[in-house]
């Protein structure tokens, strides 16, 4: 109950700022047709219950390939596009038919102890999607394969506007009434950004992009992302990868990559700091800047349990609001995760590095780099003012200051208003830092 309570009450700026936001989520035929599915349509509705305006873009690969196995019929491709020749389109047409119906019978579940009970969601699909046929490509007629012309986000967003959740195909249509075939991951690409989403969330086998090792990468910027990409070994993710890339391009602001095989994966993404999968993210998922008026509620959050082990002296809210200009920050998805304070002493030409704090769950076995972050913004900080030095009273990390440079000193090496507020009853021991050796 415990672990319940704790994760619903972590979980409710996220829910606050995900609130009237629009994400479009793409659905490959292949998480359509995996057990998991039932738990990903409950958490979509419970998406659609917390007021988000969600997109679904639906592929059918596995379903196309099964059909056309039916009907003994040739699947080809050219540079990786599928050639949709007229009997290949009427099986393309059926499996996306097939797959629309189960989307919206399984959102019309109202059942006594579903997860679904009381949820009325309206899922509304159409022609919203223009197409053009690719053409020939190297000598090779793809047919009625086509590539996204258009897409009618003013009616998309009419629809989100009036609480619909809208549903896209892989079909696209043309002026003259002809259908051709698309690319999921482009019609979700392009929906994202016509519609200039807050989210593009990508479903894929894997669990997100993983480094050499094996392990898990939770967030990546663009250029690394486009880096990721070149690279031979990761051909598994590269057409979900390429879609996160374009979409980033086209600013949209976060993308998700996230596995279908894991439930609970979308919630995960969303409502806890970490999620589950990797984010692409277009800015910065962290941000290092000083403190305004709006952050001393964080600051104290961040603050206090140190403060009640005796690692940090006890600053009021009033305090702080005296002082937040004194303050830098990490600030990681609207949450403050680290934290330092300047305090300059002009005459001396030094100042106090003060009220370093880290979040425990960013720590890493000491500060580690959040807490070089905050360090190295005190240390700009105070050369751009002209100090010529760092002092710092501590009482139970003077190592991780030693191994930065940092010097024993006494109580009288300590600018005099600072030695006259000297607290012999916490018995701080003091540390200099020459910044005039430090300099980059």
């Amino acid at each position: 109950m415990h672990d319940y309570v704790n994760w619903l009450r972590h979980s409710s700026p996220y829910i606050n700022s995900h609130r009237e936001r629009t994400f479009v989520i793409m659905l490959p035929g292949e998480s359509l047709a995996h057990a998991n599915f039932g738990a990903i349509v409950h958490d979509l509705v419970l998406l659609h219950s917390l007021g988000v305006r969600l997109v679904l873009v639906h592929g059918s690969r596995p379903q196309i390939e099964q059909a056309l196995e039916v009907r003994q019929l040739p699947s080809r491709y050219h540079h990786n596009l599928r050639i949709t020749d007229r009997n290949t389109l009427d099986c393309i047409i059926s499996a996306a038919g097939q797959l629309r119906s189960q989307i919206e019978a399984r959102l019309s579940v109202n059942m006594a102890a579903s997860p679904m009970q009381g949820a009325k969601v309206r899922i509304v699909s159409g022609n919203l999607v223009t197409a053009r046929p690719c053409g020939v490509v190297d000598g090779v007629d793809l047919l009625h394969t086509g590539e996204v012309r258009r897409i009618d986000h003013e009616a998309i967003r009419q629809l989100l506007d009036q609480r619909n959740m809208v549903l896209l195909s892989h079909l696209g249509y043309s002026p003259t009434g002809e259908t051709f075939n698309l690319s999921c991951e482009e019609v979700a690409t392009r929906a994202a950004i016509a519609l200039q989403a807050d989210k593009l969330i990508l479903f894929s086998a894997e669990q997100g992009l993983l480094n050499d090792k094996g392990d898990l990468i939770r967030e990546m910027s663009l250029p690394q992302a486009r880096d990721y990409l070149q690279d031979p070994r990761n051909t598994s993710v590269r057409t979900t990868l390429q879609a996160a890339i374009d979409a980033s391009l086209g600013q949209v602001a976060r993308c998700h990559i996230i596995s279908y095989q894991r439930d609970g994966a979308l919630l995960s993404e969303l409502f806890t700091r970490d999620g589950c999968g990797t984010l692409i993210d277009q800015g910065g998922f962290e941000q290092v800047r000083e403190a305004t008026i709006e952050d001393v509620g964080g600051l104290l959050e961040l603050i206090r349990p140190l403060e009640e082990q005796g690692l940090l002296v006890r600053r009021s809210r009033d305090l702080l609001e005296q002082e937040i200009q004194q303050f830098s920050v990490v600030e990681r998805d609207g949450l403050l995760i680290a934290c330092a304070a300047l305090y300059p002493f002009p005459e001396e030409r030094t100042g106090e590095l003060a009220c370093l704090a880290v979040h425990p769950d960013y720590r890493h076995g000491g500060h580690g780099g959040h807490g070089d972050a905050m360090f190295e913004r005190i240390r700009q900080r105070a050369l751009g003012m002209g100090l010529e030095s760092l002092f710092v009273l501590t009482t139970r990390t003077a190592h991780w200051f030693q191994e930065r440079g940092f010097i024993p000193c006494t109580i009288d090496d300590l600018p005099r208003r600072k030695a006259a507020l000297y607290n012999y009853q916490r018995n701080s021991k003091v540390f200099r830092l020459p910044l005039e050796h430090n300099q980059a």
